[in-house]
């Protein structure tokens, strides 16, 4: 699975910092080492798992030995999830040289087999437990494929046939749940690296120690063992969702699933529109064995006719609305009994160890569950949620919108309606509503800022969507990237690249000292000293591909990377590892320098309905009746636009009219705030604040090609305050219009807001 720019940048953070770690780790109690610490620190959606897989990868690569990668987490959901993504699903090509399996279904000779990297996946509770004897037995006994040592022993030793003890990483997902007595189980493994995943940086007490160790003796700091991603670049990278819209319904549980249901519609119908291929989901979230209504007991003991479960309530009207039974599941530990079974079109799931497996086969687009199913299932198809918070029900809000902020295909569409997810919370009382709104923008505000919220109280007919139509049709052009003529110069760089393959020589990199000595009286007296000759070997092709990756993705399309060269086995930090590296940075060069932005005006796409917030501001010359998220500067310019005779609009963030960027600086795309229509052309109009100009001007600043006859796209920025040609204040009052001529970048100034635009819309 393609990593993006973020994920690549975390991912080696922590690979870099622990190779760096390595080359001087620190002595720890009884003659063992000090584990390498990290805790990655990202949102749900961010891409967790594809960071820590990439990671543990190049640690593989950095490394002496073949790691043993012990990959834990809480919930079995998401430990399935896990393994299935691991063995066969989409991430098994990020970990090409690992074997992957459940941790129970380790062997001893799979700990000496060193051929290729060992990833062990399991829960915490295969562990977790005071007395190791009152555990899972086949972890800590002896026994298994006639081991002479338990599976536990077997993992502590984990020497190869050479008898060189090989590395341990302990990756802890979801690492806000790591209590003292896992620490100190995993710590008796002596874990060369400990890697939590977790959105807060919370240790527990028995990692103090080690930590603090960390920090005084390797002058670290917090910000050292922490590998933070940024919220906002999750946001703008698409994986997430960019809208939350919110329901309140003080009504019967029919109302809200039935507007529930007409809004997914209008999205089934946005998504044929748009030829996308996915397919919008549903989840409706409840107790399982309360009545509707009530606070009293389902009664198993009468015909499922007339059973009031609440999932059962809740399946029967997604049947009366027209939703084939087929498309529903029923994901928790409902009762029935043997003599009042369930009809057969009724697809329940009790969360057995089977079930999970199942249930993910059988593509469900409406599922009911309970809080069982709410830690680890996302599925990024999933656009609209049914909350009952009826009757003082403890279902956490904030852990269901968790669940469907992932974005399908990992970006935003044109039609906000594929931007937004969609909640709709029964509830007893109003106040209750106005509680959840409240705890949900206080956790978002802090989490994830980007995201804009909205919410409604829904009346007893009809609903409220926060999204408002365009008041006729109108399009922008598609904007592209055109590579052909830089087709040729990659392929002559590709082409001559060095074959490495029977290179003994540039193949191998320089080896590293380690050597530990324990102080004596202090830690234990003992010495440990090992010399490593050479770190894992590692294909051509995987590091030309990652630092393509890095430096402009787009272009490895044009490099023919299948030669078998590419095959080459070399180590990380060898010299034919750095002509890689370089040739890379060639290509890259070559594809910016020769690559040309263009517009195809017949290749156009339509503008939809737009996104509004509760401080939306109506306009009477946009292409939509209102819009909403301005600073003061941007609605200043909006109303400024507005006063005139033409056509305009607010770009949605990851909206209609995206350009893309070639100098590798910083995002791949623009999206302007503003577009606007005079009579013979289009306006792409940027409003940027003083602390921004410097940089914009010079990435986002550049005529467009035309690929055929039709109007032309012009770019301009617009600033507050007075700029001369070096990009220095002049004055600090008026404004800058930025635009290009003749190939320059060239400043205009004005004293007044309206001079601005003029400047903008005639010029």
């Amino acid at each position: 699975m393609e990593l993006m720019k973020f994920q690549i940048q975390a991912s080696e953070q922590i690979a870099g910092r622990y190779s760096e770690y390595m080359k001087e780790p620190l002595p720890g109690l009884g003659g063992k080492f000090v584990p390498f610490y990290q805790n990655l620190s990202a949102i749900t959606g961010a891409g967790k798992t594809l960071i820590l897989a990439d990671c543990i990868e190049q640690i593989r690569a950095y490394s002496t030995t073949q790691p043993v990668v012990l990959w834990l987490s809480k919930g079995k959901v998401i430990v399935s999830q896990t393994l299935e993504n691991f063995t066969s699903g989409k991430y098994v090509e990020n970990i090409p040289d690992f074997l992957a399996k459940p941790l129970l279904e380790c062997r001893e000779r799979d700990l000496l087999d060193d051929t290729k990297g060992l990833l062990l996946i399991a829960t915490v509770g295969k562990i977790n437990q005071k007395d190791k004897a009152d555990g899972d037995r086949r972890v800590f006994q002896t026994g298994i494929d006639n081991a002479n040592n338990s599976l536990w022993e077997m993992l502590k030793i984990r020497k190869n046939y050479s008898g060189v003890i090989r590395d341990l990483i302990i990756v802890y997902d979801e690492g806000h749940n790591l209590s003292d007595q896992q620490t100190r189980l995993l710590l008796d493994l002596n874990p060369t690296a400990l890697i939590a995943a977790s959105a807060t940086t919370k240790v527990p007490k028995e990692l103090e120690w080690y930590i603090a160790r960390l920090k005084k003796e390797k002058e670290l700091k917090d910000s050292d063992l922490v590998t933070v991603v940024s919220n906002k670049q999750v946001v703008k990278s698409g994986l997430i969702k960019k809208f939350i819209s919110i329901g309140g319904y003080m009504t019967p549980m029919e109302i809200a699933i039935h507007n529930l249901l007409e809004d997914f519609r209008e999205v089934e119908q946005s998504v044929l529109n748009l030829a996308c291929d996915f397919k919008p989901k549903a989840i409706y979230v409840s107790d399982t064995n309360m009545l509707l209504e009530t606070s009293e007991i389902d009664d198993p003991l009468v015909p499922f006719e007339e059973r009031k479960a609440r999932p059962i309530k809740i399946w029967k009207h997604l049947v009366d609305e027209g939703i084939d039974p087929r498309e529903i599941a029923v994901y928790c530990n409902l009762k029935f009994d043997r003599r009042f079974p369930k009809p057969s079109n009724f697809n329940l799931f009790s969360g057995g160890d089977n079930d999970y497996e199942e249930f993910i086969a059988g593509n469900y687009r409406h599922i009911i569950f309970n809080q069982s199913l709410q830690e680890g299932w996302d599925d990024p198809s999933c656009y609209f949620a049914y909350i009952d918070k009826d009757m003082g029900s403890n279902t956490q809000v904030t852990q269901v919108i968790g669940r469907v902020l992932r974005q399908p295909k990992a970006t935003h569409y044109a039609d906000d309606k594929l931007n937004m997810a969609n909640f709709y919370i029964k509830t007893d009382e109003k106040d209750v509503f106005k509680s959840i709104i409240e705890d949900i923008r206080k956790t978002l505000s802090i989490d994830i800022p980007e995201i804009a919220i909205s919410y409604h109280v829904a009346k007893s007919s009809g609903k409220n969507r926060p999204t408002v139509q365009p008041k006729m049709e109108v399009e922008v052009p598609d904007i592209v990237i055109n590579s052909e003529k830089a087709m040729l110069e990659i392929k002559d760089v590709i082409d001559k690249m060095i074959d490495y393959s029977y290179d003994v020589n540039n193949t191998i990199g320089a080896g590293n000292q380690i050597q530990v000595v324990a102080e004596v009286g202090s830690y234990c007296g003992e010495e440990i000293g090992y010399t490593t000759q050479h770190s894992n070997q590692v294909t051509a092709r995987w590091i030309f591909k990652r630092e393509m990756d890095k430096l402009a993705k787009n272009a490895i399309t044009l490099c023919d990377i299948s030669a078998k060269k590419f095959d080459a086995l070399v180590e990380y930090n060898s010299n034919a590892a750095i002509y890689i590296k370089n040739e890379a940075k060639k290509v890259a060069d070559i594809y910016r320098r020769n690559s040309v932005i263009m517009q195809n005006p017949l290749d156009t796409t339509p503008i939809g309905e737009v996104f509004i917030t509760e401080d939306s501001k109506e306009f009477h010359n946009a292409v939509h009746p209102q819009y909403s998220d301005f600073n003061i500067f941007e609605l200043e310019f909006a109303r400024e636009l507005d006063s005139r005779n033409v056509l305009w609009m607010r770009n949605p963030a990851n909206g209609f009219l995206k350009i893309p960027l070639l100098d590798g600086k910083g995002t791949d795309t623009f999206n302007p705030d503003f577009i606007v229509w005079p009579e013979n052309e289009i306006l792409a109009l940027d409003t940027k604040g003083s602390h921004l100009i410097a940089e914009d001007s010079n990435r986002k600043l550049f005529y467009i090609e035309k690929a055929c006859e039709g109007k032309e796209l012009i770019i301009k920025l617009v600033s507050e305050k007075k700029y001369n040609e070096r990009q220095e204040v002049i004055d600090t009052s008026g404004y800058t219009v930025w635009m290009v001529k003749q190939g320059t970048i060239c400043p205009t100034t004005c004293s007044t807001l309206k001079d601005a635009v003029d400047i903008c819309i005639n010029s």
